[in-house]
């Protein structure tokens, strides 16, 4: 019979081969409470996906605050995902404010507003990709604080921001711009050429920025990678896979617009492995 928690590997399989694949290197005792967390990661990442107007997606997202205040309408536990993620926080108490903030900031994936700045654009990310690493790591650590909050932040910040650009193409078919406003303006990008699919110096030029940000926060993660005990290393692997989707992105015929960047599962496998490798060492 399948339990909750198996639900919510099910789905992180299906809907986030990254984290799956680095959730397998934890230990089996934890293992679970990742795969929770993940889970409802998904949950909320994907209402825009399941909902056609911004109003049902407010809906389905409040569901989730009152879940967490322990007010949500209807048995919380008939929803598999969570029900794991209520025994997950139970177990190793986690910040529920940190779960509220996540939930938060995807209310601006709901709408088509633009991304102000470079600065918003890093909050964004932070309250969900460096938070979801920051929360792993409590897992990993057994409910303990495990001191890699800046960690988490550059971490989180160089994997969110490298995911935004992969997906570029698929937001901009729905006029949906993660890009900030200040970094398109600085190079003169024009929004109604991006939104009909046509790639021009200026964006190119606005991506090669972004690229380079990207960058700096994997510079910070190095250097703060001591910090990172073998305990907590698979919290952080999906950091692993940046260089290789920047690699992808520049190219020759890449095209930000309509190009796919993807890796093969063997080789996300040998980049995850080879990564864990080098943050124990």
């Amino acid at each position: 019979m399948q339990t909750n928690f198996d639900h919510a590997q099910a789905l992180v399989r299906q809907l986030d081969p990254d984290r799956y694949l680095t959730a397998l290197l934890a230990p089996e005792e934890h293992r679970g409470g990742l795969m929770a967390l993940y889970a409802f990661n998904m949950e909320v990442a994907r209402v825009r996906e399941l909902v056609r107007d911004p109003l049902p997606g407010e809906v389905r997202l409040q569901w989730w605050r009152d879940f967490l205040a322990g007010s949500a309408h209807g048995d919380a536990n008939a929803n598999p995902v969570a029900a794991a993620l209520a025994t997950t926080i139970d177990r190793y108490r986690l910040p529920v404010a940190a779960l509220q903030g996540l939930i938060d900031a995807r209310v601006f994936d709901l709408y088509d507003d633009p991304m102000p700045t470079l600065h918003d654009l890093e909050g964004y990310t932070g309250e969900t990709s460096s938070a979801l690493m920051q929360l792993a790591s409590i897992i990993l650590a057994g409910g303990d604080e495990a001191g890699t909050c800046d960690l988490a932040g550059h971490a989180g910040v160089a994997y969110g921001l490298t995911g935004l650009l992969r997906a570029l193409p698929w937001h901009a078919s729905r006029r949906q711009l993660y890009l900030p406003a200040d970094v398109l303006d600085r190079h003169g990008v024009d929004r109604e050429t991006l939104f009909r699919g046509e790639a021009t110096q200026e964006l190119g030029a606005a991506l090669a920025e972004m690229r380079e940000h990207v960058r700096h926060h994997l510079g910070r993660v190095k250097g703060l990678k001591t910090v990172c005990t073998p305990a907590i290393v698979p919290a952080f692997l999906p950091v692993t896979l940046v260089e290789a989707f920047l690699g992808k992105m520049e190219q020759k015929g890449y095209d930000p617009l309509r190009s796919e960047v993807s890796l093969s599962q063997l080789r996300r496998q040998w980049l995850i492995w080879r990564g864990a490798r080098r943050l124990l060492t």
